[in-house]
């Protein structure tokens, strides 16, 4: 690496409050990027992205953008040391997408497999609106506007790299310039994702299967308790399967004692350990977890102009790097008349 900052963007779409999934699958890698003073990181607030499938309800967009904010802060986003933007306070973004456009068939964008899936559980069919199928091309202009490099994604958003990179290459070679770069993805280290508190394979608002990062301490209590386990030990004395045990993938992540969460997991191979156990252990670390954000987050939600004073300094950090971004674009593009 050369003494130039790499570019980091990540991002996520307000339509509900960040959960525990979130944090294994892109907060934590954030927090580890932001304390490398080699890497230079932005994140991006989706609320255009969040239009393509609640244009309908765009207050409720709206209203995330803070909540989501509070999410971020509480876990220990630094704005000193991260820019958060408002996707749709960067003009840019839309312009580039716009250029985009003609460098992406339709046919590719029927292809890629992460809009495939999507549309499939959004159950749009025939009905799917245009914004919703070209989000890849503007994830692409999110990404290069500021000159990303790096992106943290899971492994179902690789497509989404894939196809900005094919854009970046289409532009650069098409108009002689080196004005974008292309884009690595980093894959989060403590797991993909987290399952869902009834053992399905992902955790998520719309599913009614997740731990919220600000859920009170009774709310939390209701859900350990509820949590998929394992559904042939019906006594404390017969012995039960780890693998799948919703209970032991999240210890697994959240206990700092490795050593005795494997002797947890023997003890209930053999039998004599009961799922209230387990969970009263859980609670507890996730407790531990979850009071200190729960405690940042209430004392920052009181204070909504700081929050929006944050918001408003990021986004006018990245309108200026973007705006040197479409000088160079439409410089290539011979988009210049005066």
């Amino acid at each position: 690496m050369n003494n130039k900052k790499t570019i980091v963007l990540t991002g996520d779409r307000p339509t509900g409050p960040l959960h525990l999934g979130h944090y294994v699958g892109s907060l934590a890698n954030r927090l580890e990027i932001q304390a490398n003073a080699d890497y230079k990181q932005y994140i991006l607030i989706a609320d255009v992205q969040a239009l393509t499938d609640n244009y309908k309800t765009p207050e409720k967009v709206h209203d995330h953008v803070i909540e989501v904010t509070l999410d971020y802060l509480a876990v220990g986003i630094d704005p000193l040391k991260t820019t958060i933007f408002i996707q749709s306070m960067i003009h840019e973004i839309a312009e580039l997408t716009v250029f985009y456009l003609n460098l992406v068939s339709v046919n590719r964008l029927k292809r890629n497999p992460t809009v495939k899936s999507e549309i499939e559980q959004k159950g749009f069919g025939s009905t799917i609106p245009a914004g919703f199928f070209v989000y890849p091309v503007s994830q692409a202009a999110d990404i290069t506007v500021v000159k990303g490099q790096l992106v943290p994604v899971g492994a179902d958003q690789l497509p989404m790299i894939e196809q900005t990179n094919e854009i970046v290459r289409s532009f650069n070679s098409l108009y002689n310039t080196e004005a974008l770069c292309e884009v690595k993805a980093l894959l989060p280290k403590i797991g993909a994702r987290l399952s869902g508190l009834d053992g399905r394979a992902k955790m998520s608002k719309s599913l009614g299967n997740a731990i919220f990062l600000s859920d009170p301490t009774d709310v939390v209590v209701k859900k350990v308790r509820s949590m998929y386990t394992d559904p042939g030990h019906l006594r404390v004395e017969d012995p039960g399967r780890v693998e799948g045990n919703t209970v032991f993938e999240y210890l697994d992540v959240f206990d700092p004692d490795k050593k005795e969460v494997a002797e947890l997991k023997n003890h209930y191979r053999r039998g004599g350990l009961g799922d209230v156990v387990l969970k009263k252990r859980l609670l507890e670390i996730l407790e531990a977890f979850l009071a200190p954000i729960r405690t940042r987050r209430e004392q920052l939600s009181r204070d909504r102009a700081y929050v929006l004073d944050i918001l408003k300094k990021g986004t006018m950090a990245t309108q200026e790097v973007a705006a040197q971004t479409m000088r160079e674009v439409k410089n290539a593009m011979h988009l210049h008349y005066f």
